[in-house]
């Protein structure tokens, strides 16, 4: 076995192939591995999170930590040869060998900040499942703090490979960030805005996810509320997304909040219809609206008259029920006081009109008579 001893680019040939099958071992047995430490791990957490399921823990744990195993394992191994001495080259005065060790570097920083990432979204997940009884307040707070946290793990992965691969002084960049602070605040003036009314949207709390608002000439549902939008489902079934800073400043009509649904169903009828109809009528209705358990109160009167009409306005408050029961209810509503109308047999308000023309001709002895022609 003398040849694994030889020496190529200052290391033997054993070397080479001890990383290379650790590298191949890891990469083979990668997705095992990181299950079965996704399983250890589901072991500890389960005692605490009883609720959350093994198999929504592994999958969303387990790609992560594969790449990030593979990637650490394949940096380590591979600075545990030694650097040829033939590769002492400089790329842009800096060294090959230094080179290669910050990109080792950024490679296992970014496969730990996008494992960060994932444990982020999975601490999400036990909160929400944990909370699912409780207000949907709750959801949405886990939902804002998550990407909160996930663009904090952002900022610290990049203050990270300042420090490591550039060798920035870290404290003294924050500080100096001081100094361009009024610049970067004007350049980022509206993404600042949208980040701090995001904060008094949570604060204050006129809506929630999942409430139905309205905004300017835009109403819908709202899907998402992050930390610069949010984002809502129009009655058009479209997706459109509203600056939060917008959200705030702009007067939001949140449906969601309001304790009835009001309707006005308004019946013109002859301007000859006897009083005493109009009585049974309205009578008939205010008794059929007050046996409506979905109906929390009503008023029916005679609302106007005039030469062309009688006016009847039926107002009824329903209970804040879904908006498809709510149209339920107003249409069967308006077809008992279509079959009232017809059982009482009043007369509709009709746009016809009489027009009359006068016969006036001199040569004639009779006196003038008038024929109406409609």
């Amino acid at each position: 076995m003398d040849f694994l001893d030889k020496i190529y680019l200052d290391n033997s040939l054993k070397s080479y192939l001890i990383v290379l099958g650790t590298i191949l071992f890891v990469l083979l047995f990668k997705k095992l591995l990181s299950r079965y430490i996704a399983a250890l791990i589901y072991q500890f957490i389960k005692r605490t999170w009883a609720q959350i399921e093994q198999r929504q823990f592994i999958n969303l744990i387990v790609r992560p930590l594969g790449d990030f195993m593979l990637l650490a394992v394949t940096v380590i191994a591979i600075d545990k040869l030694n650097y040829p001495t033939a590769w002492n080259l400089k790329i842009y005065h800096h060294p090959l060998e230094s080179i290669l060790n910050k990109i080792g570097y950024v490679v296992v920083i970014v496969a730990f900040v996008k494992l960060v990432v994932s444990l982020v979204h999975f601490i999400s997940l036990v909160l929400q499942q944990a909370g699912a009884s409780i207000d949907k307040e709750h959801n949405q707070l886990i939902i804002f703090f998550r990407d909160f946290f996930k663009v904090i793990s952002y900022i610290a992965g990049i203050l990270l490979l300042l420090k490591i691969v550039l060798n920035v002084n870290v404290g003294a960049f924050v500080a100096g960030l001081g100094i361009a602070g009024a610049a970067l605040a004007l350049a980022a003036k509206e993404s600042i805005e949208n980040i701090i009314a995001s904060f008094i949207i949570f604060l204050d709390k006129p809506f929630f996810t999942g409430d139905t608002v309205k905004v300017n000439v835009f109403s819908g549902k709202v899907e998402r509320i992050g930390l610069r939008s949010t984002r809502i489902r129009t009655n058009d079934k479209t997706l459109i997304t509203v600056p939060n800073k917008q959200m705030v400043d702009s007067v939001v009509d949140n449906l969601s909040f309001r304790n009835f649904r009001r309707a006005e169903i308004k019946l013109e009828f002859s301007a000859t219809t006897n009083s005493d109809l109009l009585s049974q009528f309205t009578a008939t209705v205010r008794s059929f609206l007050n046996k409506k358990e979905q109906v929390n109160s009503f008023s029916v009167l005679v609302s106007d008259f005039s030469k062309s009409g009688i006016i009847v306005s039926t107002e009824f408050f329903a209970l804040p029920i879904p908006l498809d029961d709510f149209n339920k209810l107003k249409e069967n509503i308006i077809i008992n006081l279509i079959k009232m109308v017809h059982e009482i047999n009043i007369e509709f308000a009709t746009s016809q009109s009489n027009i009359t023309i006068f016969n006036s001709d001199p040569g004639e002895d009779a006196p003038s008579k008038s024929q109406p022609i409609i």
